[in-house]
C-alpha cells in the first residue's frame, strides 16, 4: 500500500488553527504516475477488484469515480465514509484516496470500478479562448477536499461516466463537458465534502513507508489477533510512540480505524448471511460480544439485531423501481 497524509483535525473532532496557505504546501514523496494519452484530453478505464493499482494513492490529476458494484469504505484524506453500487466522487488533485471493498474470502469483482482522470489546470488555461470553462472553476475549488454525490445527480453522473467509454472523438469530448456540467451543477443536498478544511498531506518517504505497512498488517489480520505491540515492534518503534505516529500522520487511531473495519465487515454478514449476531462477532475478530456490541453501537447508532432488522424491513418494502445509477437504461 501506498499512503500520504497528515491530519489537522479530524471529520468528528475539533479543528485546530491552520494557514490556508500551508495546505497543499508540501508535496508528497511519491506519485501514482499517469501517463496521457496522446489521442485523448482525458484518461477513462475500468478495473476489476482487487487490483494492484487500487491502493492508497495520490497524483496532480483530478479523478472522477463510480463504483458500479460492490461496497465497502472510502478514504479520501481524513475522512473515512461507507459506499455502495452507484457511488460517483470527484477527487481533486493529490488528495490521497482509496476505495477499500468488503470482500468476502476469495471474491472478485469483474469491473467494479470506472475511474476518469484529468488535467484541471489545462482545461481552465483554455478559459482565454472558451471563456464558458471558467464555470469550473468553483466545482474544482471544492473538489480539493473531494466530494460524493447522490441522488439524481449520481444517477446521471453514472450513466454519462459509462457513455463516454464507449464514444469517440468529439461526442467523447462532448459527454465528458456534460458530466462536468452536472457535476457543477449538483443541489447542494446532493454534493458532500469529504475531507476536512485543513487537511494537508505531507508525509515524506520513511513516514509513508510505516503508514503503508501499518495498513497492510491490519488489513492482514483484521479478523484476527491485531496486536498494537506486532505492528510497532515491525516498524521498531515504542507502542506509544506508533499510536502517536499513526494518529498524527492519518487524523484516526490504529484501533478505531481497526474497530470501523470490522464493524463495515460485520454489517455486511448481518446483511447478507444467516449467521447468528454472536456467530458474526467472533468471524469479523472479536472476543467478546459486549465488545462487539458496544463498538458496533458506536459506529452504526444502533445494535446489531436493530441493524440486521431495518435492512430487512427495507429490503420487503414495496418501492417503486429505478434502473440503477450505472445501468444503460434512458
Amino acid at each position: 500500500m501506498r499512503v500520504f497524509w497528515e491530519n489537522c483535525t479530524t471529520t468528528r473532532g475539533s479543528i485546530m488553527p491552520v494557514s490556508p496557505a500551508t495546505l497543499f504546501e508540501h508535496r508528497p514523496a511519491e506519485l501514482e504516475v499517469i501517463l496521457t494519452e496522446p489521442e485523448h484530453g482525458f484518461r477513462w478505464f475500468e478495473h476489476d477488484y482487487p487490483y494492484e493499482l487500487a491502493r492508497w494513492n495520490h497524483h496532480p490529476e483530478f479523478e472522477i469515480h463510480l463504483i458500479r458494484q460492490g461496497s465497502g469504505k472510502l478514504v479520501a484524506g481524513d475522512y473515512i465514509g461507507a459506499f455502495s453500487a452507484g457511488h460517483v466522487a470527484l477527487i481533486g488533485p493529490d488528495l490521497p484516496h482509496d476505495w477499500i471493498g468488503d470482500l468476502a474470502p476469495g471474491e472478485y469483482l469483474h469491473g467494479r470500478d470506472v475511474v476518469l482522470q484529468f488535467d484541471g489546470a489545462a482545461l481552465l488555461a483554455l478559459r482565454t479562448t472558451l471563456p464558458e470553462l471558467g464555470e469550473l472553476q468553483a466545482l474544482f475549488e471544492q473538489a480539493r477536499r473531494g466530494l460524493e454525490f447522490t441522488g439524481a445527480t449520481a444517477t446521471h453522473a453514472a450513466r454519462l461516466m459509462e457513455a463516454i467509454g464507449n464514444a469517440h472523438g468529439l461526442q467523447r469530448l462532448t459527454l465528458f463537458l456534460q458530466l462536468l456540467d452536472t457535476l457543477k451543477n449538483a443541489p447542494p443536498s446532493q454534493a458532500k465534502t469529504l475531507a476536512s478544511p485543513c487537511y494537508a498531506p505531507t508525509l515524506d518517504a520513511r513516514s509513508a513507508e510505516r503508514i503503508n505497512k501499518a495498513l497492510d498488517y491490519l488489513m492482514r489480520e483484521l479478523t484476527g489477533d491485531v496486536r498494537l505491540s506486532d505492528i510497532a515492534r515491525q516498524l521498531d518503534m515504542s507502542e506509544p510512540g506508533f499510536s502517536r505516529f499513526f494518529k498524527r500522520n492519518t487524523g484516526h487511531g490504529f484501533i478505531d480505524l481497526m474497530r470501523k473495519f470490522r464493524v463495515q465487515r460485520a454489517c455486511r454478514l448481518l446483511l447478507h448471511s444467516q449467521m447468528s449476531v454472536a456467530d458474526i462477532c467472533f468471524e469479523v475478530g472479536y472476543a467478546n460480544l459486549s465488545n462487539f456490541n458496544r463498538h458496533f453501537r458506536i459506529e452504526m447508532h444502533q445494535t446489531p439485531s436493530e441493524y440486521r432488522r431495518q435492512a430487512a424491513l427495507q429490503l420487503f418494502t414495496p418501492v417503486a423501481h429505478h434502473p440503477p445509477p450505472y445501468s444503460s437504461a434512458p
